[in-house]
């Protein structure tokens, strides 16, 4: 039974089509059971982020079955009826499990060598294990997965620099503003994402921070962390008056702020710019704000500049990481009990 993956992420597709097959993390164990009595795969894996979603599973039957069985079974979830080419990535084994240790690793992300990935991946597989969606094939080699990543991590020089999408967020704000010192900081949404984003802003000298979320009591505890202030989510916008940087990661389905809602907002802040960055999937922010004077709006896609800023001085330890890889899945695939009928341990990675 192969392991396969069949999803979108950053390198093939923009936030404008990944955001609308987003799957809200509630939602998951009941597709995966969903999966998995469809005789879609007997073990399944959903990851879904900011920048990518993706199904590992592990199939019966041939490879280019399970990729059209799976491919359908995206598209209808979603409702997505527009046409799609090379958004959809589907790869078998050995590219599979290439592609899942690049990702555990941060190879494959948008800030190279990125640790954030990481805990998403654990996460998402915690939650399949949890609900008994996986079994001993994806078991394995996600396992395998995590001891790459921290092999990467400790023996190779991949981490050097930004290594979050937080961070490079926050790197932008000093761009725009040259300084934090005096700057008044709102988050919406206390999640891990944005709790790394306020240590970053805070550790930059930021000097203030509202936290807003829809469970209160997470933005009381997140506020009293960061020796900032909570407010209720239903009266943030109360506070844009004094706001110069908002960093909006919630798990909304819709827009939170829209242009209708801060026009009248910008009077009142005297037209003050505002930095807003948007690293929410489905995005949080209406992309027409982007047409008020002074509103500057950057989303995750937009990060991707400053993200590749980093890569150049990376790059040389890519091969390093490579050739880590080609040995770990070499031994997983060469392993006995292994019944993928791969026969060819001699991989080359692109």
């Amino acid at each position: 039974m192969p392991i396969v993956v069949l999803g979108l992420s950053h390198h093939s597709s923009p936030v404008t089509v990944r955001e609308r097959f987003a799957f809200v993390e509630a939602t998951v164990p009941a597709v995966l059971q969903k999966i998995r009595e469809s005789g879609l795969a007997s073990e399944a894996v959903i990851l879904s982020t900011c920048n990518r979603v993706e199904i590992y599973a592990s199939c019966e039957g041939s490879e280019a079955q399970a990729f059209a069985a799976l491919r359908k079974f995206l598209l209808e979830h979603h409702n997505f009826q527009d046409p799609i080419g090379n958004e959809l990535y589907a790869l078998g084994e050995p590219k599979s499990l290439e592609h899942l240790f690049k990702v555990a690793s941060g190879l494959d992300s948008m800030v190279l060598g990125e640790t954030e990935i990481l805990g998403q991946l654990k996460k998402a597989y915690d939650l399949a294990l949890q609900h008994k969606h996986t079994g001993s094939r994806l078991n394995k080699a996600f396992q395998r997965a995590f001891n790459v990543a921290k092999h990467i991590r400790t023996d190779t020089n991949i981490q050097r620099g930004s290594i979050s999408v937080a961070s490079v967020a926050v790197e932008l704000a000093e761009k725009i503003f040259t300084s934090l010192g005096d700057r008044t900081v709102m988050v919406l949404g206390a999640g891990e994402t944005s709790e790394k984003a306020a240590r970053a802003l805070l550790s930059r000298g930021a000097n203030s921070i509202i936290v807003s979320n829809r469970s209160h009591d997470k933005a009381v505890a997140l506020a009293e962390e960061l020796k900032g202030r909570a407010i209720h989510f239903d009266h943030w916008d109360a506070e844009f008056a004094e706001i110069d940087i908002v960093i909006s990661s919630t798990s909304a389905p819709h827009y939170v702020l829209d242009r209708n809602k801060l026009q009248p907002l910008m009077k009142l802040r005297k037209n003050r710019p505002l930095l807003l960055i948007d690293i929410a999937v489905p995005r949080d922010i209406e992309p027409e704000v982007n047409f008020l004077e002074n509103v500057y709006l950057y989303n995750i896609d937009d990060l991707q500049a400053i993200a590749a800023q980093y890569l150049k001085q990376r790059q040389e330890e890519i091969v390093h990481c490579n050739a880590i890889i080609r040995e770990k899945v070499n031994g997983l695939l060469s392993a006995p009990g292994n019944r993928t009928g791969f026969t060819n341990p001699n991989l080359a990675l692109e």
